[in-house]
């Protein structure tokens, strides 16, 4: 790398001391690990495999003044075309453990949420079917208290284990999170998410499946799955449905280069093909000045902007 005393070349010796030679990469493009499939290269990208080494990580990037982000499965997530001047650490890449203990589920922040409400079904365990079809990490799903079709991660949380900012390794119980729509400590005071544990109930695993199936069924028919795009866009402000708005604004397949408002649910930018990030922009910025012109709501997006 080309910096030497005081920049990324020691703190990347140093990271690869903490989690080996093949876990930290260089100049990682972003577009591999977001769901918009768009983003520029990441300085250095780290994969720690265990609690330790991503306290160690994140440690390590503080000692050295580096920025660092910490990713999950990067479907909330819109990286620069410039890309990223610093550390992500990957959780999702190597925090991958789950554990059933009884009704609990303990899933590591890695895990995909689908993943997890399919485990949940195959145990017979009800309380996750909510979560089938929604594209993140149980990390990320904590921190922004993800939900759809009724329910969402606070409903079925019981605790998370997170590095605190001092760099301690706590467990802390859901009701201590303030979980809210969007929202939660582990998003306000930087916590990251090592381990979910989600109380959950016996049930049929015949009835569990067959709602699974007719909520994405539901998905499928409504929103666009066949293009790569970050979820719903925008939150939903209150009184009223983002979608709604941008549709009665005019703007369902408003294309900005190889971002568009999808013409199958205008709640969602998708990328129609080459993309960039700027594009994408583009055409939230638009929205929400659009939106906020002829109704006075200023949508807030859902998406998180990494530059």
């Amino acid at each position: 790398m080309p910096e030497s005393d005081g920049g990324r070349e020691p703190l990347a010796w140093r990271l690869r001391a903490i989690v080996g030679e093949d876990n930290v990469l260089e100049m990682e493009p972003m577009s591999e690990h977001t769901t918009f499939e768009v983003g520029g290269p990441a300085d250095l990208y780290v994969i720690p495999e265990d609690f330790d080494e991503v306290r160690d990580v994140l440690r390590a990037c503080d000692e050295a003044g580096a920025r660092r982000f910490v990713l999950g499965r990067g479907s909330d997530l819109l990286v620069s075309d410039e890309g990223y001047r610093g550390v992500v650490v990957a959780v999702a890449d190597g925090l991958t453990g789950v554990s059933v203990d009884g009704e609990e589920m303990t899933c590591q922040a890695g895990v995909d949420l689908r993943e997890a409400s399919e485990m949940a079904c195959e145990l017979g365990l009800t309380g996750l079917e909510f979560a089938c079809g929604i594209p993140g990490s149980v990390g990320g799903a904590c921190f922004m208290n993800a939900g759809a079709y009724g329910g969402c991660v606070a409903d079925v949380l019981k605790c998370v284990r997170v590095v605190m900012p001092d760099g301690d390794i706590e467990t802390i119980d859901a009701a201590d999170l303030d979980l809210g729509y969007r929202r939660s400590r582990v998003a306000s005071e930087g916590l990251v998410v090592l381990a979910a544990t989600f109380a959950l109930r016996r049930g049929d695993p015949e009835k569990i499946r067959a709602t699974m199936d007719d909520l994405m069924r539901q998905r499928e028919e409504k929103q666009p799955l066949d293009l790569p795009s970050a979820g719903s866009t925008f939150k939903r402000p209150e009184g009223y449905f983002a979608g709604k708005l941008i549709m009665d604004a005019g703007l369902q397949g408003y294309q900005h280069g190889g971002a568009a408002v999808s013409k199958k649910h205008a709640g969602f930018v998708v990328n129609v093909g080459g993309a960039t990030a700027a594009d994408v922009h583009a055409v939230i910025e638009h929205v929400q000045d659009e939106v906020e012109r002829q109704f006075g709501v200023r949508l807030e997006p859902e998406v998180r902007f990494l530059e």
